[in-house]
């Protein structure tokens, strides 16, 4: 894998956001702080939807895969950061780069595919609504969420690939919190060129057939609102999608600035910071928004916390 001529190594440095000492405690109890949070706001909605017959429904069912995914998410990135920071140690094994390199763009794009078979139940449930049953079927959503993990695994599976044929030479610090790709590329001392077309075709390509679907799927939803005679039914046919639209809004926004902040300034900080925002804070606010501003969530929390109470 690296050629003799090349300097053999085991390990990278991931420098995370800062190297100053004064600013290691604040930024470790700030990620604990967000790590937990977005563990127990996921945790917290996948059992009150596993725990109420009444959330068994698709919509619901892809949201208890969204939240297991979001939980993957931070969980592949700020617990690896945190240790660097408590033990002062930023050094990553080789295999474990790749490792993390290889599940952080599996469940990114999961998340991806998943948001779009929400937009398509949507679709569903306003624009044809009395066939709403038949058409989401149990067999049709596994098969959603099957073709969603398949497509994340041979995608992250060819990247992946394709590093562990790259030569890396003296330079091993990363200049992320975390084994970005296009980070760990730049530390190539080989011709990098195949990996980065195929990083951008194939990122363009499942990100923005996914957005197409996404705006096609609510171009039709706000016409079929829009139809409805009354005030009161447009609020109830667009409050179903609300959460889901906002969760959109939040992912989409911050990946796309994720791309722009790398094109746009030469600032490691920078960058490090938005994939911060796109990485960790996305999936923290997801269980906010989905309880804030949906009834069905909140009733089946406050079930599942009054059952909990009860048994003590």
């Amino acid at each position: 894998m690296v050629p003799g001529n090349q300097t053999q190594f085991t390990e990278f440095i991931l420098l995370g956001f800062s190297e100053k000492a004064d600013e290691q405690g604040p930024l470790f109890g700030l990620f604990l702080a967000m790590y937990l949070v977005t563990v127990l706001g996921n945790l917290l909605i996948m059992l009150a939807i596993g725990s109420d017959s009444h959330l068994h429904t698709p919509m619901y069912f892809f949201l208890f895969n969204l939240s297991f995914v979001d939980i993957c998410v931070v969980t592949t990135t700020v617990p690896k950061m945190l240790v660097s920071i408590f033990t002062q140690n930023k050094a990553i094994f080789y295999v474990d780069c790749l490792a993390q390199m290889y599940s952080f763009m599996f469940f990114i794009a999961l998340d991806n595919f998943l948001l779009t078979a929400m937009a398509y139940d949507r679709f569903v449930a306003i624009c044809h609504p009395l066939h709403y049953t038949a058409i989401m079927n149990a067999q049709l959503c596994g098969l959603l969420v099957l073709i969603s993990w398949i497509i994340s695994f041979l995608n992250s599976l060819l990247h992946s690939l394709m590093v562990t044929l790259l030569p890396f030479c003296s330079d091993h610090e990363i200049q992320h919190f975390f084994c970005d790709l296009a980070e760990v590329l730049k530390l190539s001392c080989s011709d990098t060129l195949l990996n980065y077309v195929l990083l951008y075709l194939v990122t363009g390509l499942l990100g923005f057939l996914p957005f197409t679907g996404i705006l096609f799927s609510y171009s039709k939803i706000c016409s079929s609102i829009l139809k409805i005679p009354s005030a009161q039914g447009k609020y109830k046919a667009f409050s179903t999608c609300g959460s889901h639209l906002s969760v959109v809004s939040l992912f989409y926004g911050t990946g796309l600035g994720v791309h722009l902040s790398s094109l746009a300034t030469h600032s490691s900080w920078k960058s490090t910071v938005a994939s911060a925002m796109y990485a960790v804070v996305t999936p923290m606010l997801n269980p906010f928004i989905y309880t804030l501003r949906n009834k069905d969530i909140k009733g089946a929390l406050r079930r599942l916390i009054s059952r909990i109470a009860s048994s003590q």
